[in-house]
């Protein structure tokens, strides 16, 4: 049985008076759960917070949000895997804001995926609907079926097409379709339904089974992710195909994550 994994990611926000009040507050209420939690700052936190966690519960782990693919090198501004190495375990690559704002393409977010995986780093990989879909201009953006037109399968192809069988483990998949991130606050209205990311969870996996054996695949955790909050969790958590979440605005406010976390290791 695949553990529950809940994903904090903080994304540009908090000062390191909040940060800092937020790990603790985690730190301190999540050590009895039977769920693995991965915090995910701002980068130029996560070395205060690697301070703070030093001893923190088994179950509690620090994400970094990016990394650039190269050891290093005249890139103003990036973050190296050498550096994330020294600080966290995982990093998150392929979230829809890096693609959408930044340009990042299928090829150059699998060269983070490799990259990742030489420096035995765990990458968050994040797949999700970009094209526009007739359903999200119907209503509030919660389709009940994949559109053939939707290239969220196309991209877990690609970010997998360098991982090896030894590797695959180390990975953990994110769907997060664009047309349900929150803008700041989550709000559930605009959430998928839990049964439509059931359903495109499972056609995931079944991606990974085709290249890496039904075995394997039901050993890879995928998680949803996507104006999750304390009010809609149950919805993603208790179906057998969602292995978890990735939580953006709720994960700022310590109480409600906290309460997302407890949901999810069966006490609440």
């Amino acid at each position: 049985m695949r553990r529950p994994l809940i994903i904090d990611n903080w994304k540009m926000n908090t000062n390191l008076a909040d940060a800092t009040i937020l790990t603790n507050s985690v730190k301190n209420h999540i050590g009895d759960l039977d769920v693995d939690v991965i915090l995910c700052p701002p980068s130029v936190w996560l070395y205060p917070m690697t301070e703070i966690l030093e001893k923190s519960p088994s179950n509690l782990h620090l994400g970094a949000q990016n990394m650039y693919f190269s050891d290093s090198g005249a890139i103003t501004g990036e973050i190296s895997p050498l550096m994330v190495k020294a600080l966290a375990n995982y990093v998150i690559v392929g979230h829809s804001e890096r693609r959408k704002i930044f340009g990042e393409t299928d090829e150059f977010i699998s060269d983070k995926i490799d990259a990742a995986l030489k420096h035995n780093l765990k990458p968050i990989v994040c797949v999700g609907e970009i094209k526009k879909m007739e359903e999200e201009r119907k209503g509030p953006g919660r389709p009940t079926k994949v559109d053939v037109r939707s290239d969220v399968l196309a991209q877990l192809r690609h970010a997998l097409s360098g991982v090896s069988r030894d590797d695959i483990e180390k990975v953990i998949i994110a769907y997060e379709p664009v047309w349900a991130i929150s803008k700041g606050t989550a709000n559930s209205r605009h959430a998928a339904t839990g049964a439509y990311a059931a359903s495109v969870i499972e056609k995931l996996r079944n991606i990974i089974a085709d290249k890496y054996g039904e075995h394997i695949a039901q050993r890879i955790r995928i998680l949803y992710g996507g104006s999750v909050d304390e009010d809609n969790i149950k919805e993603f958590i208790y179906q057998p195909e969602i292995d978890g979440v990735l939580i953006g605005g709720a994960s700022l406010k310590a109480k409600e994550f906290i309460k997302i976390c407890r949901e999810a290791g069966g006490k609440d």
